[in-house]
């Protein structure tokens, strides 16, 4: 998720409005279309790793342990290893979001070997009986006495929608979710309920994840008030939670929306 390359500088292709596709954030030097990953190795356009790979799982968590917000938020990191390329997102970072009665900790490394090989991008509780682990891919959970260890595949649709099979670019392993979010969605239209993927819950997630970048830039633990959208006692913290636009872009204030 970290494409750390070098690539020259270079004129901008007659058929590319690199101008409007950067909108307000700030005009990089032009060094190739940034579809479709080169854009996510600069904060100028994203949250980094944390923003990218971090929140699914974080949501996934939260979600199963019916969590709301970290009462407060803390990260380290940086460019620690791949310092080669024009990457200025962290190659190295840890997060800690704290509850009440746990803590959930990321960490990524776009270097090296994974900790665990089997599951490389994931998330793992540790239980009173045992351990869950889990990815996009599968699951396994490891008792700690009695009892055999389970094991789940991720669900493939392929004989069923075999337009999943020549659909270009897709994840295979997500499709089956995907279709099953668009059906709950339409559902929600029509009753005037909230979908099982209810916009707060993103929002939360999310927003942790953009906190815990705050968190690494001023090195130090934030605590946020979600009703006032502040970070509490922390004016230069509450500033970075808002980016600068680049002119002549206009930033949609409040008031304004």
């Amino acid at each position: 998720m970290r494409a750390n390359g070098n690539p020259p500088v270079a004129p901008v292709p007659d058929l590319f409005d690199y101008d409007l596709w950067t909108g307000p954030a700030p005009l990089r030097p032009y060094d190739g279309l940034p579809h479709i990953r080169w854009w996510r190795t600069f904060m100028e356009y994203g949250n980094g790793i944390v923003g990218d790979m971090c929140v699914h799982m974080l949501d996934t968590v939260r979600w199963m342990l019916d969590l709301g917000w970290p009462q407060e938020i803390s990260s380290q990191g940086g460019i620690f290893v791949q310092k080669e390329g024009k990457s200025n997102i962290s190659d190295t970072q840890s997060a800690v979001f704290e509850y009440p009665e746990l803590n959930c900790v990321w960490q990524h490394r776009s270097w090296g070997a994974p900790a665990d090989p089997e599951y490389p991008w994931s998330f793992k509780l540790f239980g009173e009986h045992g351990t869950l682990a889990g990815s996009t891919m599968q699951a396994d959970f490891f008792p700690y006495e009695k009892g055999d260890p389970i094991h789940f595949d991720v669900l493939y649709e392929k004989e069923k929608f075999p337009e999943d099979v020549t659909e270009d670019r897709i994840e295979l392993n997500a499709a089956p979710a995907t279709r099953l979010h668009m059906l709950d969605f339409l559902n929600a239209i029509e009753n005037n309920s909230k979908p099982v993927a209810d916009v707060m819950n993103g929002h939360i997630s999310t927003a942790s994840c953009i906190l815990a970048n705050v968190s690494m830039a001023v090195e130090r633990p934030l605590v946020y008030d979600p009703e006032k959208m502040i970070v509490v006692d922390d004016a230069e913290a509450t500033k970075l939670l808002q980016r600068p636009y680049r002119d002549p872009w206009k930033h949609p204030l409040p008031d304004e929306v």
